[in-house]
């Protein structure tokens, strides 16, 4: 199996730069905030982020090409590093400490590009996360001071706890009824939303998290995280890995019932 050690230690190195950038400008009184066209906010701390994540990847990986939400794809060749640079926008321009920039690299292989390596980096928290093929999850301060993650063994789903984002993706999508049965079946839900829930899976404080309408730069680090946690993360479809335009994670031991439900009336 490839290591991905240098391209691991080259992540949190851009995450080092990227959290820098985004913690100057977090609850800056003279933030500038625009409206994209799908409605969503961008900052100025969003574009300067990502710009600050594609100028250290051209030095440093030239040959591979980079997709972020900001400012698209450029590039190509068998490897791809896919940035979000600050993921909880919402919350970041509110002062909500809740986002976080997630870099991830993937791979082609069989069935498309699948991630390899995968850093989230919550300054504002003081968390970090990361995962590499084949190395397992950790969390921590650094490469060297970190515990390893592990999705819980909880194997009843009303014993579990379910987190989630908000309600009106699973109703736009004619998912709510399965969606509230499902929260009814389990033993606690919370909204924490964006990031978190996934990486609060990995690390088996959550045992099911899913959300209805997402962007390969939202999935592609945090399912990662979760696999090599031992955890499992897949479309609403079922298929494996981010690709699906949605997610569904969880410890691996609830996931049929965890799709069942949101699947139940769609």
């Amino acid at each position: 199996m490839p290591d991905y050690h240098d391209d691991l230690r080259l992540a949190h190195v851009l995450a080092d730069a990227a959290d820098a950038a985004t913690m100057d400008r977090f609850k800056a009184l003279d933030l500038k905030v625009e409206t994209k066209p799908d409605m969503t906010p961008v900052s100025e701390a969003d574009k300067s982020a990502e710009e600050l994540i594609r100028s250290n990847l051209k030095r440093g990986r030239p040959r591979d090409a980079i997709l972020g939400e900001e400012f698209g794809v450029e590039g190509t060749g068998p490897r791809r590093w896919v940035i979000d640079p600050i993921d909880g926008t919402k919350n970041y321009v509110r002062g909500v400490p809740v986002w976080a920039t997630l870099i991830s690299l993937m791979e082609a292989g069989e069935g498309g590009y699948q991630p390899v390596v995968g850093v989230v980096s919550a300054p504002a928290l003081g968390r970090r996360w990361w995962a590499a093929k084949g190395a397992g999850a950790y969390t921590g301060r650094s490469l060297t001071s970190a515990t390893r993650l592990h999705a819980s063994k909880v194997a009843r789903l009303q014993d579990a706890s379910f987190a989630y984002s908000s309600l009106t993706g699973w109703e736009e999508q004619g998912r709510l009824d399965g969606f509230m049965d499902l929260t009814r079946a389990v033993w606690r839900t919370r909204g924490y939303g964006d990031f978190w829930p996934y990486m609060m899976v990995a690390e088996g404080s959550v045992d099911i998290c899913a959300e209805p309408e997402l962007s390969l730069w939202d999935m592609a680090a945090t399912a990662i995280i979760v696999t090599e946690a031992g955890g499992t993360f897949t479309g609403l479809d079922g298929a494996p890995g981010p690709h699906s335009g949605n997610a569904a994670a969880s410890n691996g031991l609830l996931h049929d019932e965890l799709l069942g439900y949101l699947n139940q009336r769609y």
